[in-house]
């Protein structure tokens, strides 16, 4: 079974095992709608009334429009040899899952898609000018590694994907991902342009980078706080002599080894930096709960041996308060709340008709 690479953005690269067999968005998915019963399981308390909305392939990293009527996600499956960007509405006259649509070109590989506040514009990272191939896959026989491919730039284009403009102009380096300010004036995005894998803030227009973090290491994956006021992101800061010869020798290559991510916040000018959570786990794919008081994100702290073991937790932001939220035994990451907090937006492996397949959930939050 071929590997497909779930990211968020491109280094969220949760390797997941998909079948080769799974429908693609040419075709319907399947018609009616799940019970939420079918959906969750014992212990989801704060779930309620789940959705299922993508049908087959590999779909993760959906995120909600500002105002909460859209999702953009990236999409692989049959046909879709890797990762596309796709939106769709949330619901339908007739209440059935909405037919995805294409919205980046089909080259290459995309990742990190996410709207503009006033929905005009849409935004993404994409390897197509470089090539219309898929990039290789990562060189496994240096363990269980994340490719960093320097070939990404980001783009904005109309919610349609029409007039695609890129944003960034990097060559040789890695430039993914971008998320957006709810004001639409700042967007953050990671990028190796400086020789580490660093985040950065930009205009919204590309003008007036920054670079807000130096520490040797991996920090990325970063969202504003709906104020604006605040970064949460992740973080893999080598700290040995081995751990810091492996991860130059592993970047030179184009490469990283996740191990140890944990969660940070900072001030949006990048000061003020602490750190979340010290668990020793893989923890990704961090976002603010409306008000920035508490961070929902993904993490395996209870499951380390199993690749997809990756479940739902809450936090505060001075970093007690820890909470399962999912307890499904396989993949629930990427979770994003909409605007007012009522729902919550994630990507799992529940109720797949194949193995490891991965699709996209929504529910009321329940406090």
């Amino acid at each position: 079974m071929p590997k497909t690479q779930i990211t968020r953005p491109a280094l969220f690269l949760l390797v997941i095992t998909a079948s080769a067999s799974l429908v693609t968005y040419s075709q319907a998915p399947s018609a009616g709608k799940t019970t939420s019963d079918s959906l969750t399981v014992p212990g989801e308390k704060h779930l309620g009334d789940v959705r299922q909305l993508t049908f087959g392939g590999t779909n993760a990293e959906a995120y909600f429009s500002a105002d909460d009527k859209n999702l953009i996600f990236m999409h692989s499956g049959a046909g879709v040899p890797c990762d596309q960007m796709y939106t769709m509405p949330l619901d339908t006259p007739d209440g059935k899952p909405a037919v995805p649509k294409l919205v980046s070109t089909g080259k290459g590989r995309t990742t990190c898609g996410y709207f503009f506040p006033k929905g005009d514009r849409i935004l993404f990272s994409s390897t197509h000018e470089a090539s219309a191939e898929c990039p290789p896959r990562p060189d496994y026989s240096h363990g269980y590694v994340w490719p960093i491919y320097n070939s990404y730039e980001i783009y904005t284009a109309k919610p349609d994907g029409s007039d695609l403009r890129p944003l960034t102009h990097s060559p040789g380096s890695y430039n993914a991902e971008s998320t957006i300010s709810r004001d639409g004036k700042k967007i953050v995005f990671t990028s190796t342009r400086n020789g580490d894998l660093d985040i950065f803030t930009m205009n919204s227009d590309g003008s007036d980078v920054r670079q807000l973090t130096h520490e040797l290491g991996y920090d990325g994956g970063a969202f504003f706080s709906d104020d604006g006021k605040k970064i949460v992101y992740r973080s893999e800061q080598p700290k040995t002599p081995e751990q810091i010869a492996d991860y130059k020798d592993l970047l030179s290559r184009g490469l990283i080894r996740p191990g140890n991510l944990e969660i940070w916040v900072m001030d949006a000018d990048g000061k003020n930096k602490r750190q979340i959570t010290h668990n020793g786990a893989a923890n990704f794919a961090p976002y603010f709960f409306p008000g920035g008081k508490r961070i929902i994100f993904a993490s395996n702290v209870a499951n380390q041996k199993d690749p997809s073991g990756f479940d739902l937790y809450a936090i505060n932001v001075d970093g007690t308060g820890l909470e399962q939220i999912t307890y499904h035994p396989d993949f629930d990451a990427f979770p994003m709340f909409s605007s007012d907090g009522k729902r919550l937006v994630w990507a799992s492996n529940r109720n797949g008709k194949a193995p490891h397949e991965t699709n996209i959930f929504i529910a009321d939050w329940v406090e």
